[in-house]
């Protein structure tokens, strides 16, 4: 049954980043578009985020449940090490989704609604980037449980140039799921035409901050290259991954967008399975040397049979209405 929790692990992981990352990044394309063409983009990025926008923190706390009942020393170990950007990131999803709400629902329109609006960029685009950091810690071996002194301890396991380029390239693949994403939602050629320039700025931004990762990595001595690239399963990853963005690509030339959307996902899930599929299950790696393996700390097996089944069984309620939900609000756009 451990299998199946991991894999729930997993899934919830990936499906965050993907439907979460598009939504962080409706705001972090509002964000760097021009003053003139704001407000076009505003109103597409909401009809791009509408389905998902409140649902898609549910995989979040799925991820959280799991390591809090699965992996519960895991999770105390994190909640340690890593509470400052952990803090930062919900403070930054809370503060979003406020300024979400009040933005497009407040009964007034006043000099509020530019507050509510820089808030929401600005909160957009600093979680992902506390996201990434976090994600850069676990495997960058720069936590060191045996340290003395408060930044050894809290600070630079996590606070380092590989962590800032890890954070800045989540940034970039939020925003680059989020102009994919609003692609299909444009209802004329001159906003379809805005968002493909959107997008092709994006992936360069992603083909760069990638780069920057590697570079990062090499000069912080982590052995990313060699995870990525040393067997075939990373290869493969890298290549699908390749070919999506050519695909995609070749899609946004042609203007035929129905498969672009799952074409992107598939290009996360390749990223996230050609960084980690070398240290699995070692889901923390220790500037000591040691790491922390979801085998070796995961809760008592009746824990993991119960967490197991309430997952399967969980799946069998939400998925289908997860699907509804997104297919109801595109049939209301008809």
């Amino acid at each position: 049954m451990i299998y199946v929790v991991i894999g729930f692990l997993w899934l919830s992981i990936c499906l965050y980043l993907i439907l979460g990352g598009a939504d962080f990044g409706a705001g972090i394309v509002e964000l760097f578009t021009h003053k003139n063409a704001k407000a076009k983009t505003s109103k597409i990025m909401y009809e791009s985020i509408a389905p998902v926008w409140e649902a898609n923190h549910m995989w979040l706390i799925i991820a959280i449940v799991i390591m809090f009942v699965g992996f519960p020393k895991i999770y105390s170990f994190m909640s340690t090490y890593l509470h400052i950007p952990l803090v930062l990131m919900l403070v930054g999803i809370i503060a979003r989704g406020t300024a979400f709400t009040f933005r497009h629902y407040d009964a007034i329109e006043d000099k509020w609604q530019t507050l509510y609006a820089n808030i929401f960029y600005y909160a957009s685009l600093l979680t992902p980037f506390f996201l990434g950091l976090i994600a850069a810690a676990t495997v960058s071996e720069s936590i060191n449980p045996n340290a003395k002194g408060f930044l050894d301890l809290y600070i630079y396991g996590w606070l380092n140039i590989f962590g800032f380029s890890v954070g800045l390239f989540t940034v970039a693949i939020c925003a680059y799921l989020a102009s994919i994403f609003s692609l299909r939602e444009t209802t004329n050629k001159s906003d379809l035409y805005l968002m493909i320039r959107k997008t092709k700025q994006m992936m360069l931004f992603v083909v760069i901050s990638g780069a920057g990762v590697f570079l990062t990595a090499h000069f912080s001595d982590i052995p990313l290259i060699y995870w990525v690239f040393s067997k075939p399963l990373g290869i493969i990853a890298i290549s699908l991954a390749t070919l999506a963005l050519m695909i995609i690509f070749y899609c946004i030339r042609k203007e035929k967008l129905m498969p672009v959307r799952v074409l992107a996902g598939l290009q996360v899930v390749m990223i996230l399975v050609a960084a980690t599929y070398q240290h699995n299950p070692n889901i923390i790696l220790l500037a000591d040397g040691n790491y922390i393996s979801l085998m070796e700390n995961a809760a008592p097996l009746k824990t993991l049979n119960a967490l197991g089944w309430a997952l399967i069984l969980g799946c069998v309620f939400i998925l289908p209405f997860l699907f509804y939900l997104m297919y109801s609000f595109s049939k209301m756009k008809k």
